[in-house]
């Protein structure tokens, strides 16, 4: 019932692809996104090195046999990282689908185009996507304004961006910001994107890095408790409220350049949240979709349950009458 350009394009079931999140996309969830039908998407500079990333596709491999990508982000960072030495991995590891985020990756194109790979650009406004679309990218991916990570300076929701997105190219759109059932999935595709992208609803899933504790975190905390943090650098971030994203945006209000902050969003002590579950220390990236996510499925529960909700949601349009739309049990509702 699903198919579309998305799902023929890269050779996926559902149109479903799995965000790039620095330290939760690594083999294991990963390896469940794409078992279960989406694309599941390794961050390439959750790895130290070129060879780090190396390892951990082969280990991708010998956990599924469906296709995945791998997301290079070209942003500013707080460390020197070799763009060129990651690149040249994907390529010599054979993977054939790049996301890139942030800077435009016309430089690397040419690059990766004859090796025949085929790219996302990940993008915040129509003109980002016109321009991936000129100079060759397959596809691009829309992040709405309710996305986590970096939603870009305009504040233009999914609601508005998707149609305006794929009314602008003739390139597929994935439309990222904002989902995480099946409700999400249907409304892409009417809104013109052609799969639907997850990165915060993915991360509360049994098989995605992260202690118990934030996980079980996650499902309690409500569309509110997200911040942005970043802004006054022009590098916006939403993250989850906590003391020490309020603590940077204090530090902001006073003015503080971004090595006075480095010790605060250092990528290092998001780390350390992840991997200890201290939800008061440090950054963590999460969409204002965590106000749906009220449990923590495996990755193939997840994704079977949207893909029901949505055929049931679809179900219901076509039927005539009076529409019933599709509602959660109020218990889980009202956080």
């Amino acid at each position: 019932m699903f198919k579309t350009r998305i799902t023929e394009l890269f050779g996926i079931k559902y149109p479903i692809t799995q965000g790039g999140m620095m330290w939760i996309s690594r083999a294991e969830l990963v390896a469940a996104v794409s078992n279960a039908g989406g694309l599941g998407i390794i961050t390439a500079f959750t790895f130290p090195t070129p060879q780090g990333l190396a390892a951990e596709i082969k280990k991708t491999r010998e956990l599924t046999d469906k296709p995945f990508g791998v997301n290079i982000t070209l942003l500013p960072t707080l460390r020197p990282v070799d763009i060129d030495g990651y690149l040249n991995t994907v390529i010599d590891s054979g993977v054939k689908i790049v996301e890139t985020a942030g800077r435009s990756p016309e430089p690397y194109m040419e690059r990766l185009k004859a090796a025949g790979v085929k790219v996302i650009h990940k993008c915040t406004a129509v003109r980002f996507a016109r321009t991936a679309q000129r100079i060759g990218c397959d596809a691009v991916s829309i992040d709405g304004f309710e996305c986590a990570g970096h939603p870009g300076e305009e504040d233009v929701t999914s609601l508005v961006l998707i149609p305006l997105t794929a009314d602008a190219v003739e390139i597929p759109v994935i439309a990222s910001g904002g989902f995480g059932d099946g409700r999400g999935l249907v409304a892409t595709l009417a809104l013109g994107a052609e799969a639907v992208n997850m990165g915060t609803r993915f991360m509360a899933t049994k098989e995605a890095p992260g202690h118990p504790k934030l996980k079980e975190f996650l499902t309690t905390v409500s569309e509110r408790d997200t911040v942005l943090v970043l802004r006054s650098f022009r590098n916006t971030m939403r993250a989850l409220r906590n003391p020490t994203s309020e603590k940077v945006l204090e530090m902001e209000k006073q003015g503080a350049d971004i090595h006075q902050l480095e010790s605060l969003i250092s990528g290092r002590v998001g780390l350390k949240l992840l991997e200890e579950g201290d939800t008061d220390n440090g950054l963590l990236s999460v969409g204002q979709v965590v106000g749906l996510v009220h449990d923590i499925p495996t990755v193939k529960e997840l994704i079977d349950r949207i893909i029901k909700e949505a055929e049931e949601v679809v179900s219901n349009i076509g039927a005539g009458g009076i529409f019933k739309p599709l509602r959660k049990p109020t218990d889980v509702a009202n956080k």
